[in-house]
């Protein structure tokens, strides 16, 4: 005995025959078309790309846009006696001051224990 009603057999025959997803395979193909439409609509209503004459140019100097180029000299750190020792907030605010002028030769050399960095093959401690 068949106790399913005529609605269902007529949807379960529908699906069997492959009616429904030939109408699944439609619609996924209208929800995909109407979305490049509406892609191509935004995509039109864009500004055009520059045009090779209104790109940025270099500066004249053949430097890069905002570089800019400054040596630096180290600040002298104060010293004190053995029993007053300077705070934080005595220090300057700047640990550099700039200048126009590069280091003298001496001053550029490191004249410290070199660091040897981390795979360096050194030991770092002054070798």
């Amino acid at each position: 005995m068949n106790t399913l009603s005529a609605a269902e057999n007529l949807a379960a025959g529908v699906w069997q025959s492959g009616l429904a997803q030939v109408l699944g395979g439609l619609i996924v193909v209208a929800v995909l078309l109407s979305a490049f439409w509406f892609g191509f609509r935004v995509r039109n209503q864009e500004p055009a790309p520059p045009k090779p004459e209104e790109q940025p140019h270099r500066p004249d100097d053949g430097s890069l846009p905002g570089e800019a180029t400054e040596y630096r000299q180290g600040a002298e750190m104060p010293r004190t006696d053995a029993e007053h020792r300077l705070m934080p907030y005595q220090l300057k605010h700047s640990g550099t001051e700039t200048s126009p002028q590069p280091p003298d030769e001496e001053k550029r050399k490191w004249g410290g224990i070199s660091s040897g960095g981390f795979g360096s093959g050194g030991t770092g401690h002054g070798d």
